[in-house]
This record gives C-alpha cells, sequence and structure tokens, in this order.
C-alpha cells in the first residue's frame, strides 16, 4: 500500500527542518529550532528538493503557535497598555516610510513597475497582496519572491541581532507545572474552535490569532496555569520553520536571482527603518528594545510570535501590533493600487 500523496515529501521537510534545528541549538544560536529549520528548509528548497507543507499541517502549526503564545502571555501585560498608543504611533508611521521608500527604490533602482515596486514595499499581508497581484496588479512572481525574503531575513536577523547587539529582554520563566495531556487537547480544541470563528470572521491571520485568544482566554481567566512541555514547543518551531522555509518552494534559481537583490536591500531598508523607530519609541516608553523590535517588526505573525516566545518577550504585545499592522494594512494596500492604476491609466492615455 502505498503513502498517500504528498506524505513523503512533508516528512522530508520536517525533518530537515529538526536537523537544522538541532545543529543551530547545537551552535548556541538563539532560536535555534526555529532559525535552524527555517534556514535549512529554505536551502533544501532552493536546490530543487521537493519540500511541502500542506494546508492541514500548516493549519497544525498555527494552532500550536497560537496556543504557545497565549500560553506565554506574561501576567503583567494589561498593565503595558497604557504605553501602547506610543508604540502605535511609530507603527504607523513605520509603515508610511516603509512603502514610501521602498517602493521608490524599486521603482527607480531596478526599474520595476509601480503596481510590482510597492506590493513587493508592503510590509505584511502577504495573501491580500498576492490575490491583488493574480487579478493582474504587478508581476505576481516577483512579488512573492521579494515577500518571501522579507519574511525569512526577518526570521533570521532577530536572533542573530541578540548575540550581537546590546538588547536587553525578559529572561522566559522556567516553568514550574506542565499542562497534562487531557488540558492540552482541552485547551487545542477550544484553539480550533475559536480559530474557526476568526476564519470565518475574515480575521488576517485568523487561526493564529483565534488560537493564541481562546489560549490567552483560558489562562488569565485561571482556567489553567501550567506551561506547554518543552518537547511541544520545539515541534511548535520545527514546523514554523519548515513553514518559512517551505515558501521557497517552486521558485527557480534564476526567478530568485532576478528578484534577490531588490529584495535584500528593500529588507535591509525596512530592518533600518524599524530598528530607528523602535529605538524612538524605547525612550519613551518603559519596556525592552528586543521586545518593541518584535512587535515593530513586518514579519509573518507566525514567525514573530515563535520568535517571542524563544526569546522571552511578552507576547500579547507582539500579536497585537501585528493584528493592527494588518489591520492598517487593509486599507492602506487598496488605496495605494487605485492610485496606482489611476497613474497608469494617465500615462496610457496618448498626449493631445
Amino acid at each position: 500500500m502505498s503513502p498517500p500523496a504528498g506524505l513523503l515529501p512533508t516528512l522530508l521537510t520536517v525533518l530537515i527542518a529538526a536537523v537544522g534545528g538541532v545543529l543551530a541549538t547545537a551552535l548556541s544560536l538563539p532560536a535555534g529550532w526555529l532559525m535552524g529549520g527555517a534556514l535549512a528548509v529554505t536551502i533544501a528548497a532552493m536546490a530543487g528538493v521537493p519540500v511541502a507543507m500542506p494546508a492541514r499541517v500548516r493549519d497544525v502549526g498555527f494552532v500550536l503557535i497560537g496556543m504557545s503564545m497565549g500560553a506565554s502571555v506574561a501576567p503583567d501585560s494589561l498593565t503595558l497598555l497604557r504605553s501602547w498608543p506610543i508604540s502605535l504611533l511609530g507603527l504607523a508611521v513605520e509603515l508610511v516610510v516603509i512603502v514610501a521608500l521602498t517602493g521608490w527604490m524599486l521603482t527607480k533602482l531596478f526599474r520595476l513597475d509601480p503596481g510590482t515596486a510597492y506590493l513587493s514595499s508592503f510590509p505584511g499581508h502577504l495573501s491580500f497582496i498576492m490575490s491583488i497581484a493574480s487579478a493582474g496588479v504587478g508581476n505576481s512572481r516577483q512579488i512573492a519572491i521579494i515577500q518571501v525574503i522579507r519574511i525569512f531575513m526577518l526570521t533570521i536577523v532577530v536572533p542573530i541581532g541578540s548575540v550581537f547587539l546590546p538588547i536587553d529582554h525578559f529572561t522566559a520563566p522556567a516553568p514550574t507545572s506542565f499542562l497534562s495531556v487531557w488540558e492540552l487537547l482541552a485547551i487545542a480544541a477550544g484553539c480550533v474552535l475559536v480559530g474557526l470563528v476568526f476564519i470565518r470572521l475574515k480575521v488576517p491571520a485568523g487561526l493564529v490569532l483565534g488560537s493564541m485568544a481562546a489560549a490567552t482566554a483560558a489562562k488569565l481567566g485561571g482556567l489553567y496555569s501550567g506551561s506547554i512541555p518543552g518537547p511541544l514547543v520545539i515541534i511548535t518551531f520545527v514546523l514554523t520553520g519548515a513553514l518559512i522555509g517551505s515558501r521557497f518552494a517552486g521558485i527557480t534559481r534564476r526567478e530568485f536571482m532576478m528578484a534577490a537583490k531588490g529584495g535584500v536591500i528593500a529588507t535591509g531598508m525596512t530592518v533600518g527603518i524599524v530598528t530607528l523607530v523602535a529605538w524612538l519609541v524605547s525612550l519613551a516608553v518603559d519596556m525592552p528594545y528586543g521586545q518593541l523590535w518584535l512587535g515593530l517588526s513586518p514579519g509573518a505573525l507566525e514567525g514573530m510570535g515563535a520568535l517571542g516566545i524563544a526569546l522571552g518577550y511578552d507576547t500579547a504585545f507582539i500579536a497585537a501590533h501585528h493584528v493592527i499592522r494588518l489591520l492598517m494594512l487593509s486599507f492602506a494596500i487598496p488605496l495605494v493600487v487605485v492610485v496606482i492604476r489611476r497613474r497608469e491609466a494617465k500615462a496610457a492615455v496618448p498626449p493631445g
């Protein structure tokens, strides 16, 4: 009896991510299971290895990361709410600067058409961006490569930065008790249920956010106090790393090289802007710089959330800022597309 189609590539992808995680952890790299897995699967995908993360396996990873984020919420998260308006203002300013500067750079330096340049410059909401690109705005393949490079590089930059930069952060508290199998199953069921409701309501990253909302509410409501068992946390990081790396599947080396330079420069600009804005915000709020950086960083929610857990930061702060970033982009992306369409229509009209 042959295995189901797609099973072997999926198992191979998870195995590659696990091996990468083992090596990175052995080298004492921060967030090694996540960073090592993402890097190993990316290299394998670019080398032509048939990596894959089917939707159902991806969804399991989303539920696990949401559960882990909810279980890792700092008890004093609500006391930090008064400082959020300052960081949210920084987030809004940061998004405008990132889109304006990187879009201009990709247009002028790399001669990309405005649709491709500006859809590539939006820091987040990849599924929304790709649906618009598929409708005929910009070059969808180039947009996908530049956006995937951004997500991958941000996942790698944060742990490396925590090694070489003087970043203070919360030390993750040592667990005193762990959830039982039955508690984990009950929480997982609640996470899936709320996640499906969020998806039905078209909430961005609905399964991750719904799972986190359910796990957070249950914890703050006193329904559980234990921590996620260590092996399950490692599995969560491995699946998340495999998901990030598998986004390079199907991208040829030629396509990658054509868009990589623009993607790397755009990501570098984004990192620089985030670093500056996070530093400015840190002058006004009493919060670790690294936590602010993760909250303002335009990486994928599952990746940034996993890094927040691995580095001991307040996941409630990180998740809230990523949700609001996605909501801001939900309004900004259509507006920019309308402007691009109008400019293209004017350019198409012959003079006279």
